[in-house]
């Protein structure tokens, strides 16, 4: 994805692709980091999975299938954000960008439904180790995308204030490649979550 942008008025060229290099570096690493944990807990997942009989596999509620369309959604119009910005389409790239903002909002809404829909239904917390992890990944993911609405409603409000342009086409950037992060984390989960079953496991470990 591209994230060049100009440099701001007052700043220097060299100055200002610095900066942008190293703010871009630390999104890097701090997906780096998540990537690690979440991939860790994924580890643990399969683990528990393969480890007892008290493992009862979860039925999917419907509305992850919408979770999941919104967050595809949301992905789409960051990005296409943040292309507006690049090109100074100004206009166009504040309406995707709120509507990326709202999208995930509307995520998190799906998946408070998805937990009340699994609650209704008896799934307990402590009642089911695949619960348990279910109910632990999700809101782990959700805590993430909250993180990133933050820095989304910075940007959003320098975006309309028509703050520093160049800045403001930077963090659209990097809120795009955040969004793109979290989809492809959210597609991970779902899968492992809907489809991994002891059986992968010990296929995937060499013991099938």
């Amino acid at each position: 994805m591209n994230s060049t942008v100009l440099p701001a008025a007052g700043a220097a060229p060299g100055d200002a692709a610095r900066a942008a290099r190293a703010v871009g570096t630390g999104l890097w690493v701090f997906i780096g980091v998540a990537s690690t944990l979440f991939a860790l807990f994924l580890i643990a997942y399969g683990m528990r999975m393969d480890s007892g009989d008290d493992w009862s596999p979860l039925a999917m509620p419907w509305q992850l299938w919408l979770s999941s369309a919104l967050l595809v959604a949301a992905s789409v119009s960051m990005q296409g954000a943040s292309h507006a910005a690049q090109a100074g389409r100004w206009d166009r790239a504040r309406a995707l960008l709120w509507t990326g903002g709202g999208l995930a909002l509307a995520f998190l809404g799906s998946q408070w439904w998805a937990w009340q829909a699994l609650n209704d239904a008896r799934v307990m917390l402590a009642g089911n180790p695949a619960a348990s992890f279910f109910y632990l990944l999700t809101a782990m993911h959700a805590l993430h995308l909250l993180g990133g609405l933050v820095a989304w409603a910075v940007t959003a409000q320098l975006a309309w204030e028509r703050a520093d342009m160049a800045r403001v086409a930077l963090r659209i950037a990097l809120c795009a490649r955040y969004w793109h992060f979290l989809l492809i984390l959210w597609a991970a989960l779902f899968a492992a979550l809907g489809w991994l079953t002891p059986e992968i496991v010990r296929f995937i470990c060499g013991r099938g």
